[in-house]
């Protein structure tokens, strides 16, 4: 466990904490984006972590470091390692490729601390259709509506359109998904 918490020393015991430096929450953050990609919320929301951690430990007040993080955090935006519109692109492509409704993708870069003006932006970005292709991409994936065996179809009808009610998709949409003949090639959406 480099650079984290109370290890195992040479004789059995612990050893005590290291202290917060800008170079270990530096350390840190690189550590954190060479794995993930984030917004600057998340990065922030780390590093505050990392420092509660510490703190605890070593029996310092975390508040004391918030002015570290928040330095640490602007040089990662200036640097460009941290980009929330590129974060947002990109996840919207994914999750729009795995079926996510536009809703549900507002709601997933909101809890990342994306701004929703910048989560707008993304989404208008996308393709008109993908919200189409995002439901058939998502009753695909969860085998609802046309993609159901033809026998149960009519049974989970209402169940289906729930489904994708709660996966975000207006009704409208839903019935169009759901009401699709299974005749139709649906390759192409």
């Amino acid at each position: 466990m480099r650079d984290g918490a109370d290890e195992p020393g040479r004789d059995g015991g612990l050893r005590a904490a290291r202290p917060i430096t800008p170079a270990s929450l530096e350390r840190a953050a690189l550590s954190y984006l060479e794995r993930y990609g984030a917004s600057a919320e998340m990065l922030r929301r780390v590093l505050k972590r990392r420092v509660e951690t510490r703190c605890r430990l070593r029996g310092e007040a975390p508040e004391d470091f918030s002015e570290l993080v928040e330095a640490v955090v602007a040089r990662a935006l200036g640097a460009g390692l941290v980009d929330d519109a590129a974060f947002a692109a990109a996840k919207v492509r994914s999750l729009r490729r795995r079926g996510g409704s536009a809703r549900a993708i507002g709601a997933k870069l909101a809890a990342k601390g994306v701004d929703r003006a910048i989560v707008g932006a993304a989404l208008s970005e996308d393709e008109d259709g993908s919200e189409d292709a995002a439901a058939y991409a998502y009753a695909r994936r969860r085998r609802l509506g046309p993609y159901r065996a033809p026998a149960a179809r009519a049974a989970a009808r209402e169940r289906d359109l729930a489904a994708l009610a709660r996966a975000g998709f207006a009704l409208s949409l839903a019935l169009r998904v759901i009401d699709t003949d299974p005749e139709d090639d649906l390759t192409e959406r």
